[in-house]
């Protein structure tokens, strides 16, 4: 679940996962979500297959499976679990197995998975209890690793996108997030997220990675993203056409395109115990 910066999908609220409006709201047209988020770097890819003890893994808040289809690409074998049916019937159409809950309220049949891994999702998942979930369906010496796309554009173009939703949308989640920025919202969401597994227990200390990389957008493919995130899904369709145009334009007096300069931030734990004991218990 944007990732587009400044990540308008992440709500002001001391506790986001509470925020059950917004984290539902993304699957009205899951096509188009698909085809217009960005992916993860492939850096963050190879690091998680090679730090995880095999290739059964679970992706928490899979989405339409823009995530799971990268780790399948590195030769994983992945079940989701999302909790929008829409979102889950989307992914299925195209090869996934997803299974429809809420990941604290999953069950996993006695299941167990090498990896658990979640794009963009973990901040509507309840800390303590989804660290604590992620416990249980790990086997010993399994890796959570939890991230997030922050981006910015490029100088100039990022003050002036502030400045269209300070004027449409002054009191909106949209403009909130332009006028803090991304980089401070996903390293709080990162901080969460490293006390939750802390006061679950079950892992080692919590380490956190960073890969740095960019995307340059069109006109077009950035007005196609908008309505896909969390400031902006739920926008009446009037609303949504004026901010449209009134972002179309500072893209085109920057002559069509611009750059967003990306981190991804990622969160990882390892599961407490050995992995040899277990494997000669099976």
């Amino acid at each position: 679940m944007p990732t587009l910066t400044p990540e308008p999908s992440v709500p002001p609220e001391p506790q986001p996962h509470r925020a059950r409006a917004i984290a539902e709201s993304f699957g009205a047209d899951p096509g188009l979500y698909d085809r217009a988020r960005p992916r993860y770097p492939d850096a963050l890819v190879r690091r998680i297959v090679a730090e995880s003890p095999g290739p059964r893994f679970l992706d928490v808040g899979a989405g339409t499976g823009i995530a799971a289809r990268q780790f399948q690409a590195a030769g994983r074998s992945v079940l989701g679990v999302e909790v929008d049916p829409r979102m889950a019937r989307w992914a299925r159409e195209r090869g996934l197995d997803v299974e429809v809950a809420a990941f604290e309220d999953w069950d996993p049949a006695g299941r167990t998975f090498d990896a658990v891994v979640s794009a963009q999702t973990w901040h509507w998942i309840d800390p303590v209890a989804g660290a604590a979930q992620a416990a249980r369906v790990l086997r010993p010496g399994g890796r959570l690793a939890v991230f997030w796309n922050a981006g910015r554009p490029s100088a100039g173009i990022d003050d002036a996108f502030a400045e269209v939703y300070r004027r449409l949308l002054p009191d909106s989640l949209a403009a909130r997030q332009w006028a803090s920025g991304a980089g401070g919202a996903y390293a709080a969401l990162s901080d969460r997220a490293a006390d939750g597994i802390r006061e679950a227990g079950g892992f080692g200390a919590p380490e956190p990675w960073r890969f740095d990389w960019e995307q340059v957008y069109t006109r077009d493919a950035w007005l196609d993203q908008l309505p896909t995130t969390g400031g902006h899904t739920r926008l009446p369709p009037e609303v949504l056409r004026e901010v449209f145009a009134e972002v179309g334009a500072v893209i085109d007096a920057a002559g069509g395109r611009f750059t967003v300069h990306y981190t991804t931030v990622a969160l990882t734990a390892v599961r407490a115990g050995s992995p040899g004991r277990e494997a000669r218990a099976e």
